[in-house]
């Protein structure tokens, strides 16, 4: 499935909540699903940066295209990067690059965090991206 294609079936997903308290149980479930980084990849080098709770993210290049496992110490935090990683797991740097993550915006995850969160968001996805660019590059 395309970036857009995997977005737009979270649009639709979120679409079916009125409230935004069943929006964050949703979102909180989703974190349940997060492909956990190891152990041993909790580290200092894969903790993002920008985020009030402790957020690691690692990255694999296979095939063409980047895996992400992710974990966090926040439910919340943890069904984010869930979401994130659920829309750029197995695509190409490329297409990570150039993806619009529209899906943001159109749940109204950005309006409904608190600013410290919505900041931590933002560096996510700079994480992710940033992980696509240097594997672009290293081509």
């Amino acid at each position: 499935m395309s970036i857009q294609e995997i977005s737009d079936n979270i649009i639709e997903e979120f679409a079916c909540y009125d409230e935004w308290l069943d929006k964050y149980a949703y979102i909180i479930e989703l974190g349940k699903d997060c492909p956990m980084i190891d152990e041993k990849d909790k580290t200092e080098s894969n903790l993002i940066k920008g985020c009030q709770s402790r957020v690691w993210l690692s990255c694999e290049h296979r095939d063409g295209k980047l895996w992400f496992k992710a974990d966090s110490d926040a439910v919340i935090t943890k069904g984010i990067i869930s979401l994130l990683i659920r829309v750029l797991n197995g695509q190409s740097p490329q297409d990570i690059l150039d993806a619009d993550l529209h899906f943001i915006d159109a749940i109204g995850l950005k309006e409904h965090l608190s600013p410290t969160r919505s900041n931590g968001l933002t560096s996510m996805v700079k994480q992710m991206k940033m992980y696509a660019l240097a594997y672009t590059l290293s081509k």
